[in-house]
């Protein structure tokens, strides 16, 4: 990885400048005839060159948000940019407009966010989020932008991963910077099954930092507070926005849902980082145990001074965090769950929340130390360590893998992964179905796409859209 302009310039990292509609796709093998419905994708693509590159961050892209329905055998795919307030003063001027974290307040349009992380489905909603603003709906039809979704109630930062509680049907969001830009304050909340807030709760924090995903169990909350610090005087000065500085050690906070922030207390934490979640839950003597992708130091991100962390430190393993309210210590236990690196840890999520057997994450094989490609699917059995991968050819790439269940009464973590490779040679992208009952057979499916799909981040399915 060099600098910014790699992600806006090279590669599939580079934006596309299509909006497509393409039914009928040719297809390789045999769609899953109970795959109906569409796999939504999110990501960061400029629809201008930034004005200053070497300012620009790969996670400053517009939001484009791509549908891949997969119907009766067949798949059609659809792409849009979310128009954002941003995004559209942007195509008026016919340029960029902003630049750096924190543009958008600079160029005089509303400061909604750029929506380019992930997607969430919740009471009848599209929801393309990014973690420092409100979310934006989408018509699940036609990926159009209906506008800001505040739920009737919020104003502040709203997560990119919000978790879904499958026994309640609630949605646990919570956000950072929650008392203004780069402010020490977080909060969190509930909406309803039906997508009315019912709880939102402010708290102070030591420092303010990028906190991009949390833990929801049955019956707590997991904040990992880790020194990726968010600054504006540094950024007044010249320095990075965010930045890491190991020597103010981490926290984990830990809250009892039906108590909320009168509950919260902090677990000392050495310094480490977690992008990512894949899940969190109780265990029979009332111990906390989460599974995330934890760092050694963040990627992508410098330290204070400008200085890059090492590039052994930032790679990611699947580590178990158990945490012990009756304990009576601040100390927790981490503990690595496999070797090889990756990232975008996924789950059947008729488990969140629950203890779960299985979860996916997409890996990044011995051979490969370029930039961030990731080539392997890795299909966890975490009851007996048992592992199933699937490796694309050098030069190839693959997305986060999504789960979908065989059908509603399937036992977990029997179906398919959806995933959408990059073909480097080619050029171009396919989307890929895996059946979780022999990953390593390769895909049972392959839609092959007409053009190409920028290296993004998150996705979502949605049944019978």
């Amino acid at each position: 990885m060099e600098d910014g302009q790699y992600f806006f310039e090279r590669g599939n990292f580079a934006p596309i400048a299509e909006e497509h509609d393409i039914g009928d796709l040719p297809v390789t093998g045999e769609i899953p005839r109970g795959l109906d419905g569409t796999l939504f994708r999110n990501g960061p693509n400029p629809q201008f060159a930034p004005p200053d590159p070497a300012r620009h961050h790969w996670f400053l892209g517009d939001g484009m948000v791509h549908a891949f329905t997969l119907r009766d055998g067949r798949a059609r795919w659809r792409n849009r940019w979310v128009r954002t307030d941003k995004f559209r003063a942007e195509r008026a001027a016919g340029h960029a407009l902003s630049v750096g974290f924190g543009g958008g307040r600079a160029i005089g349009v509303p400061d909604t966010g750029l929506a380019n992380t992930s997607l969430a489905w919740h009471a009848g909603r599209l929801l393309a989020l990014e973690e420092a603003h409100l979310p934006f709906a989408l018509d699940p039809a036609t990926v159009e932008t209906l506008g800001v979704e505040d739920f009737g109630a919020l104003s502040g930062p709203f997560t990119a991963h919000p978790k879904a509680d499958p026994a309640t049907g609630e949605l646990v969001f919570f956000g950072y910077s929650a008392g203004g830009p780069l402010s020490p304050v977080m909060s969190w909340g509930t909406l309803s099954a039906a997508g009315r807030v019912t709880r939102l709760e402010h708290f102070p924090v030591a420092f303010c930092a990028m906190v991009h995903d949390f833990a929801v169990t049955a019956r707590h909350v997991l904040f990992p507070l880790m020194p990726l610090t968010g600054s504006l005087g540094r950024a007044m000065r010249g320095g990075p926005p965010f930045a890491w500085e190991p020597e103010l050690g981490g926290q984990v906070g830990l809250l009892r849902r039906d108590a909320g922030v009168a509950s919260l207390r902090w677990f000392r934490a050495e310094s480490c980082f977690a992008f990512h979640v894949l899940n969190a839950w109780e265990d029979a003597v009332g111990r906390v145990l989460a599974d995330v992708m934890e760092f050694a130091a963040p990627p992508l991100f410098p330290r204070a001074d400008g200085t890059p962390s090492r590039p052994e430190e930032t790679q990611a393993h699947l580590t178990r965090w158990t945490l012990d309210p009756a304990a009576g210590t601040d100390a927790f236990r981490r503990e690595r769950l496999d070797d090889m690196t990756g990232e975008f840890p996924r789950l059947d999520e008729r488990r969140a929340g629950l203890p779960n057997r299985h979860g996916v994450f997409v890996g990044q094989s011995p051979a490969v130390r370029r930039d961030l490609a990731l080539d392997t699917l890795v299909w966890c059995d975490l009851a007996n360590g048992g592992r199933a991968r699937f490796t694309v050819p050098e030069g190839d790439a693959l997305s986060e893998a999504v789960f979908v269940p065989r059908d509603a009464a399937a036992a977990e973590g029997d179906g398919w992964l959806l995933t959408v490779a990059w073909r480097g040679a080619e050029k171009r992208s396919e989307v890929l179905v895996l059946d979780t009952q022999d990953v390593a057979a390769g895909p049972v499916a392959t839609v092959t796409l007409p053009g190409r799909v920028p290296h993004g981040f998150h996705g979502a399915w949605v049944p019978g859209v």
